[in-house]
């Protein structure tokens, strides 16, 4: 039996393939989506296209987290877990996962990791832990040092459509009206797990040069996180490597990274949205 492992949800933009290598046991827990009144599995063989189209011929589209039994069936995989979820503010994940920790017969070899946020942040989280664990620290030591790593995060995006944060009750309908405006872009933050607007911008070249402005200012105000940026999109590389080249050119991080979202970041952040952690 491995001594770690981590689990994480499928709001991390990850597949189950993503560690390997790495000789630490990992799984993407995947949550569900009704489209149209289809059933898509959040998982690596999920057909984004298909549910995007199926989206966009029914109104009432929900999203599902994982029932508590998903977690805890992996548990004696190793002796202590690492669980990783999209914020409790948005989600049930987190509370699914909490419950089949306190399910098991070893509770305290359990640690759920609410990420107040989603997508890249829940990435750069499962690489903090891999670290600490290469690095030997004890489980009492990661779970300390993966909070405060978490508590340092800061994720930004722009979408280009509010119906499904406004429609799933994860958006208010007055930010939404504003949202949805056809000249205001706004720029969104992740804040204390919740969805906020943090700038309210005429056009979207001006939202992307405000949002790198408020990169490069965050940039400057924490060198801590400076390692790595990581940008998802749905359906929207071009814009995704063109704020790449941009924030390079003002910003020294380490690493840039773009990645494709995957079904339920897709769900809610719909065509041309895109995230930006780091």
């Amino acid at each position: 039996m491995k001594k770690f492992q981590i689990l994480v949800d499928s709001a991390s933009d990850l597949s189950n393939a993503y560690l390997q290598g790495e000789d630490i046991p990992f799984k993407v827990v995947p949550l569900t989506i009704l489209a149209n009144n289809n059933e898509y599995v959040d998982d690596d063989n999920i057909d984004i296209d298909a549910m995007l189209d199926d989206m966009h011929k029914c109104k009432k589209n929900t999203s599902a987290c994982p029932a508590p039994d998903s977690f805890l069936q992996e548990f004696d995989n190793a002796e202590y877990t690492f669980i990783v979820t999209i914020t409790a503010k948005l989600s049930g994940c987190y509370n699914a996962a909490v419950v089949a920790k306190n399910s098991y017969k070893k509770p305290d070899n359990i640690f759920v990791v609410d990420s107040k946020a989603t997508g890249g942040t829940e990435i750069l989280l499962v690489d903090k832990l891999v670290k600490l664990i290469k690095a030997g620290l004890s489980y009492e030591e990661i779970c300390e040092k993966i909070i405060e790593y978490r508590d340092k995060k800061s994720l930004f995006f722009i979408l280009q459509k509010f119906d499904n944060l406004i429609n799933n009750g994860r958006m208010s309908k007055i930010a939404g009206l504003i949202a949805n405006t056809l000249v205001i872009r706004p720029i969104c933050i992740a804040k204390e797990g919740e969805i906020a607007i943090a700038k309210k911008v005429i056009g979207i070249k001006n939202a992307f040069s405000k949002l790198i402005q408020m990169i490069k200012e965050r940039f400057q105000q924490e060198p801590e996180n400076r390692e790595k940026l990581i940008i998802t999109h749905c359906k929207n590389e071009q814009d995704a490597n063109f704020l790449k080249d941009e924030i390079a050119k003002v910003c020294d991080f380490k690493e840039i990274e773009v990645r494709p979202m995957g079904g339920l970041c897709s769900f809610y952040a719909l065509e041309k949205g895109l995230i930006l952690c780091h």
